[in-house]
């Protein structure tokens, strides 16, 4: 990673536009959006829908071309529901969409471009209308998405496990495992004796944590100036110098 050529007040302003942006725009979309979220990029975070409700310390990370998409197309008007509890991370091209409900459980993680459904969306043989049964998706505390990784309609992950990269997960997968494969299945079990750090270890104390983040941002970019940072900007080659 380059080295950070803002001074300290231009990050500053910036991290206090990009809340105020978040707040908004991305809040009132919202039934309910904790304290403490963190989104990276907003302008490429899409949430839409009725009922969408997430807890305290959600971190998103957008790009431009891996947009974050949280969105509820219910059945009704009204209908549907996405509920996303505390510390959840999203990462670049992630995306939550619900026909009826989603839940996913305090401190997991989706890797870029994960995916979650509970429905096809359309029938197999009836192409125009999604099935009739309802199938929710529930995903336990501390689930780790990895990359590219599909959750599909009706399935339920317990507690802590894993679903390797690019897996497709169609059915339900126990809790402490980690799974791999499309379908995915099994490979190996957690080890029950070791002690998992977890983001809600991470987000503990999260008005210490950005006391201490903001300290270290003020003492790292402190000797930048706004002429030498200006120049990185409009003449990038002046970094490689």
């Amino acid at each position: 990673m380059r080295d950070d050529l803002r001074p300290y007040w231009v990050k500053k302003t910036h991290l206090r536009l990009r809340k105020a942006y978040s707040d908004y725009f991305l809040r009132p979309e919202c039934a309910s959006l904790g304290a403490h979220a963190t989104f990276m990029k907003p302008w490429y975070v899409t949430i839409s829908g009725p009922n969408i409700h997430i807890g305290e310390c959600f971190t998103a990370i957008a790009e431009p071309m891996h947009r974050v998409e949280i969105g509820v197309w219910g059945r009704e008007p009204g209908a549907g529901r996405v509920q996303i509890g505390d510390c959840v991370l999203m990462s670049p091209g992630s995306r939550i969409s619900a026909s009826d409900e989603i839940e996913i459980g305090d401190g997991s993680m989706l890797a870029n471009g994960s995916y979650i459904t509970d429905s096809d969306w359309h029938g197999i043989y009836d192409r125009t209308a999604r099935d009739d049964r309802v199938t929710p998706v529930r995903l336990g505390r501390n689930v780790w998405l990895g990359d590219h990784a599909t959750v599909l309609k009706g399935v339920t992950i317990g507690d802590n496990a894993v679903i390797g990269a690019r897996s497709v997960v169609a059915r339900d997968v126990p809790a402490n495992v980690i799974v791999a494969g499309n379908p995915a299945r099994v490979v190996r079990e957690l080890d029950p004796e070791r002690a998992l750090r977890t983001r809600m270890d991470y987000f503990a104390d999260p008005q210490g944590m950005a006391a201490f983040f903001d300290a270290v941002d003020r003492e790292v970019l402190a000797q930048n100036s706004l002429l030498r940072w200006l120049v990185s900007v409009v003449y990038p080659r002046s970094r490689m110098r």
